[in-house]
């Protein structure tokens, strides 16, 4: 069956994966000074790019010690069965994130879902040895992010298809108010709920998994904001 007309754009940190990978990096390989950048990040003083280049930049760890960390690092289980179900649709998945390219490639090639486009940012090494240096190749003129999913929806949309996005926290509220219905977690619930914007609210891809063909259909419609404005997951 192929129902035409959608295209996903979906978070990584915190909606694929169960934890943020940046933050787990950090803990673990972050030299001293990269809690300020996260403090001056959340304060709104600087953006999320210039954040994430300075935390890389703090980082210290060999290859071998990145990839072996990251292969401790889980989906959602029912992460690759969703994917299944959106091929078995005809509605492309394109994974968008303001994390960090290698760490998702490296993961979701673990569940054989590395044929996934991603838009992330690029983590390079960097000389001297255990350094690591960030580039944005989806940045936009005018954005802070690394990532700007917003230029992502748009991109999206070029052909006529409608978007839905899947996310989780403040990277994904700029794209929230631009994309056509939200599958939401945690603080991008609270967004989406403050600013309008048609959404339902979701624990995991167990969730998505029932609600991806109800929103194909049309069904799901009736039954976002304000309908679901009180509910709470």
């Amino acid at each position: 069956m192929r129902v035409p007309g959608w295209t996903i754009l979906c978070d990584f940190d915190g909606t694929i994966s169960v934890e943020d990978v940046i933050d787990s990096l950090l803990d673990r390989f972050g030299r001293p000074g990269w809690e300020v950048l996260e403090q001056d990040w959340r304060a709104g003083r600087i953006g999320s790019r210039e954040c994430m280049a300075g935390q890389v930049d703090l980082l210290q760890m060999t290859r071998a010690e990145l990839d072996a960390h990251l292969a401790g690092i889980w989906i959602d289980h029912a992460f690759p069965g969703f994917v299944a179900k959106a091929r078995e649709l005809g509605v492309p998945i394109r994974v968008v994130s303001d994390g960090l390219d290698h760490a998702i490639q490296q993961i979701l090639a673990r569940y054989g879902l590395d044929h996934l486009p991603v838009a992330a940012n690029h983590l390079a090494p960097a000389r001297p040895p255990k350094q690591w240096q960030l580039t944005s190749p989806f940045q936009a003129e005018g954005c802070r992010s690394g990532t700007c999913k917003c230029a992502c929806v748009a991109q999206a949309r070029e052909g006529g298809a409608k978007t839905l996005l899947i996310g989780d926290g403040a990277s994904d509220f700029c794209a929230a108010d631009r994309v056509d219905f939200v599958f939401a977690k945690h603080r991008l619930i609270e967004h989406c709920r403050a600013a309008g914007i048609p959404y339902v609210p979701i624990t995991g891809f167990e969730d998505a998994l029932d609600l991806l063909p109800r929103l194909l259909d049309g069904s799901l419609a009736s039954h976002a904001v304000p309908a679901l404005a009180t509910t709470s997951h």
